[in-house]
């Protein structure tokens, strides 16, 4: 839980907020992680043995996909206070913040090597090879289905709501950098 407390000086006829203080109480969040996806995917490789046949493994892989925003990387000009007294926070993009591998759910389903080359011995690394490429899949799924807009969707009410509490009426969060 953090507690977030904001300086005020007062101006004839409002409050006026102090954006320092603003910055520094976000930062302090670090990374706000705002959605989490589950993605499943299938991975089948082929690695051709010399002289002569193959080995494959087919890998069903299942991760947790993390997104959010760095809340750590705002610079002093990121927070304004319009004349108005309405706080412009400008976030940072989204990004993937952790892609973590289900160990439970993922499984190799097959794995083979040519029949008629038993002397040739199996990869050490095909799986973990099959591993890397799993992820990397599960990051571009994760993406393509949209975790990085509602992670900022998410980065935007939270947001919102904390500095709500902290007694700001007028907040307007820029989502993504965007101006």
């Amino acid at each position: 839980m953090v507690l977030a407390v904001f300086w005020y000086r007062e101006r004839p006829g409002r409050p006026r907020v102090d954006p320092p203080s603003i910055l520094l109480q976000v930062q302090q969040l670090n990374q706000l992680a705002t959605v989490k996806y589950t993605v499943q995917k299938v991975v089948g490789l082929t690695e051709q043995k010399q002289p002569v046949g193959s080995e494959a493994i087919l890998l069903i892989i299942q991760a947790s996909v993390q997104a959010g925003i760095d809340l750590a990387s705002l610079r002093e000009e990121d927070v304004t206070v319009r004349p108005d007294g309405t706080v412009v926070l400008r976030l940072p993009p989204a990004k993937i913040l952790n892609v973590t591998i289900d160990e439970a759910e993922t499984k190799v389903w097959d794995r083979s090597k040519t029949w008629w080359t038993p002397w040739v011995p199996y990869s050490l690394d095909l799986e973990q090879r099959a591993r890397r490429t799993g992820l990397e899949s599960i990051n571009k799924a994760a993406i393509d289905m949209g975790i990085l807009g509602q992670a900022e969707r998410n980065a935007e009410a939270s947001i919102r709501g904390l500095l709500g509490l902290a007694g700001l009426k007028a907040v307007l969060v820029v989502p993504g950098g965007s101006s």
